[in-house]
């Protein structure tokens, strides 16, 4: 979380030119048109640009000096897609003083570079485009933002798939510090949002994992006395993860519970509560990248493989 202000909310947008890129634009305007306190970084990666080998320690000024006339083009091409995009973005109500664009020359892998760039900046959240392929596909040939998840638990993903409009988050939530941690992140994001309803959602699926941590993980972000206050207890599943956004200020009567025990996986049903009642937005918590996985790996992967036309955020 970025911690210069308490108002100010910083999000790396990282854009291709591509629809998808558009979908993340119309979404991020849906949401946060109209709340000042939000500000984006368009960010662009040219890829497949060689440069002889030392280059990386000289400055991005001397290194487009160093470029061929083809790579300069690639250049102007992706300036031309932030150009675009913040046009875009100002003409959806965004203050142009509320949008910084940068283009950088990639050194090689995507993903390595949009985390660079997100954790120089402090950036709240990296923002990405599912790409065209299918889930399977894209789990197998690695997407960038498979290849972010995978790779950079330290920092929240927002992973946009399709044109999205409802103003709807469902929120699962099972006592674990990993899902306090998603509803967190979600109230500090939504804390001034006039529209915007959560539902914290609870399965009790046959196939549920009982989440396994320690008390001091909670003590660590919130104090042992908030946590014997408000997690032990026997609605503690609910009552954590309202209490943070109470705390934050977001009204209380946006704020619904869910539970089911229906089907047999909670990833399942996570995904299908979410087409059945038109929520824009998936907000998961996930364990460490040290954290073991299952033969049918993570929640959140799981999750990310059958989401379509929603919004999913991940935050380690």
């Amino acid at each position: 979380m970025n911690t210069d202000s308490v108002s100010s909310r910083k999000l790396l947008v990282a854009l291709d030119g591509s629809i998808h890129s558009r979908n993340s634009l119309h979404y991020l305007a849906e949401l946060f048109a109209a709340r000042p306190g939000v500000h984006f970084k368009l960010f662009s990666l040219v890829p497949g640009v060689h440069l002889p080998p030392g280059s990386e320690w000289l400055s991005e000024a001397e290194r487009v000096n160093m470029l061929s006339p083809a790579a300069r083009q690639k250049l102007v091409t992706h300036k031309g897609y932030l150009r675009q995009a913040a046009d875009f973005l100002a003409g959806k109500g965004v203050a142009r003083e509320r949008l910084e664009e940068e283009v950088q020359i990639s050194h090689g892998n995507l993903a390595a570079d949009i985390a660079a760039e997100a954790r120089r900046g402090l950036f709240d959240a990296v923002v990405v485009g599912r790409r065209g392929m299918t889930k399977l596909e894209e789990m197998l040939l690695g997407g960038v933002s498979v290849n972010l998840l995978e790779k950079y638990h330290d920092i929240p993903q927002w992973i946009i798939d399709g044109k999205i409009d409802s103003h709807r988050f469902l929120v699962p939530v099972d006592g674990s510090p990993y899902a306090l941690l998603a509803v967190d992140h979600l109230a500090f994001m939504l804390k001034d949002h006039p529209t915007a309803e959560i539902t914290l959602f609870h399965s009790t699926a046959i196939l549920a994992e009982r989440p396994q941590s320690r008390p001091e993980e909670c003590y660590r972000r919130w104090g042992e006395e908030w946590c014997a206050l408000h997690l032990e207890r026997p609605d503690n599943i609910f009552h954590g993860p309202r209490q943070i956004l109470n705390e934050a200020g977001f009204p209380e009567q946006r704020i619904h519970e869910l539970e089911t025990s229906k089907g047999f996986e909670p990833s399942r049903q996570i995904v299908r509560q979410a087409l059945m009642d038109d929520y824009g937005t998936i907000v998961l918590g996930r364990r460490g990248a040290d954290a073991q996985k299952g033969l049918f790996r993570g929640v959140s992967d799981r999750v990310l493989l059958m989401a379509e036309q929603v919004a999913v955020w991940v935050v380690g």
